[in-house]
C-alpha cells in the first residue's frame, strides 16, 4: 500500500535549459523504500483549490534493493504549467506533500531474455538511472543491455555523462544517444542520428532474446511499440511508461 509523505528539499541543479533535477528527503526522517522504476505522486492544488496530483519517477540510483534517503526526481518545464511553477520555485527546505512509491515499470526477476533494449525520451530516461545497480548486476551475469536515448541535441541528453562512464565501466551495457535534431559538436561513436523508434531496427529486435522497455513521450512509446511488434516481440515482452505533460 502507498506511503503518504512530506518531502523536503535539500539540493537542486539545473540538468538541460528546461529540465531540473530535484534532490528531496522525507520531512519524517524515513528512507524511501522503492523499486528502480517506480514513481511517485506529487499532491498540491490549483490556484482556484482543486487538489491535482503529478507523477514523477525515482531517479535515486542506490544499490537496487534497499531503502533511499534522498529521493531524486527531474521536472520538465512545461509552459503555464501548475506543477513547473511548484516546482520551479520551491527553496531549498521547500516542503511538498507527496505519496508512492507506485508503478509496474521495474526489472523482473523471473525473466530469462538474453538482452534488454531500453528506449528514452525527455525525462523518460530517468528510470533507469535507478536502474544502474540492477543493470551492472545483469551484465555481471552475461545479459546484454542497450540503451537509446533520444534528444534534439546533446544538452538535452540528461544524465548522459553518468550513462557514458557506466558504459565504459561494465562491458555488455551500451548507451546511444539519439539525437534527431542536432549532432554533437564533438561527435562520438554511439551517436545515432535521427528518432529511437528509427534506430531501433539497427538492433534488430528478436523473439526469444529481446524484452523491451519503453518510456517517455508517448508518439515514440507507440512508434516503438508498433515496430517491436511487428518485429516479432510478444505483447508481454514490451513495458510501457507514457509521460504526458499535463499543466
Amino acid at each position: 500500500m502507498a506511503d503518504h509523505f512530506q518531502l523536503r528539499l535539500v539540493d537542486s541543479t539545473m540538468l538541460a535549459p528546461t529540465v531540473r533535477h530535484l534532490a528531496f528527503e522525507r520531512v519524517d526522517g524515513q528512507p524511501l523504500a522503492f523499486v528502480p522504476g517506480q514513481f511517485l505522486q506529487i499532491h498540491f492544488h490549483y490556484e482556484d483549490g482543486t487538489a491535482t496530483k503529478r507523477s514523477y519517477s525515482v531517479g535515486t540510483v542506490g544499490d537496487g534493493s534497499s531503502p533511499v534517503q534522498r529521493i531524486e526526481i527531474a521536472v520538465s518545464y512545461v509552459e503555464g504549467g501548475a506543477a513547473t511553477r511548484l516546482l520551479s520555485e520551491l527553496p531549498l527546505g521547500g516542503v511538498i506533500d507527496a505519496s508512492g512509491p507506485y508503478g509496474r515499470f521495474t526489472l523482473q526477476a523471473g525473466d530469462t531474455n538474453g538482452r534488454y533494449l531500453l528506449l528514452a525520451t525527455g525525462t523518460g530516461v530517468t528510470p533507469y538511472r535507478a536502474m544502474l545497480p540492477q543493470i551492472a548486476e545483469l551484465v555481471k551475469q552475461g545479459r546484454e543491455v542497450v540503451l537509446l536515448y533520444g534528444a534534439r541535441n546533446e544538452v538535452e541528453l540528461l544524465y548522459g555523462e553518468e550513462f557514458e562512464a557506466f558504459a565504459q565501466a561494465h562491458p555488455g551495457f551500451s548507451f546511444h544517444g539519439c539525437l534527431s535534431r542536432q549532432p554533437r559538436a564533438t561527435p562520438r561513436p554511439n551517436d545515432r542520428a535521427g528518432h529511437v523508434q528509427n534506430v531501433l531496427a539497427e538492433l534488430a529486435p528478436s523473439d526469444g532474446r529481446d524484452i523491451a522497455y519503453l518510456c517517455g513521450n508517448p508518439n515514440m512509446v507507440d512508434a516503438a511499440f508498433a515496430a517491436l511488434k511487428e518485429g516479432g516481440l510478444p505483447v508481454a515482452h514490451i513495458r510501457r511508461e507514457k509521460y504526458v505533460s499535463s499543466r
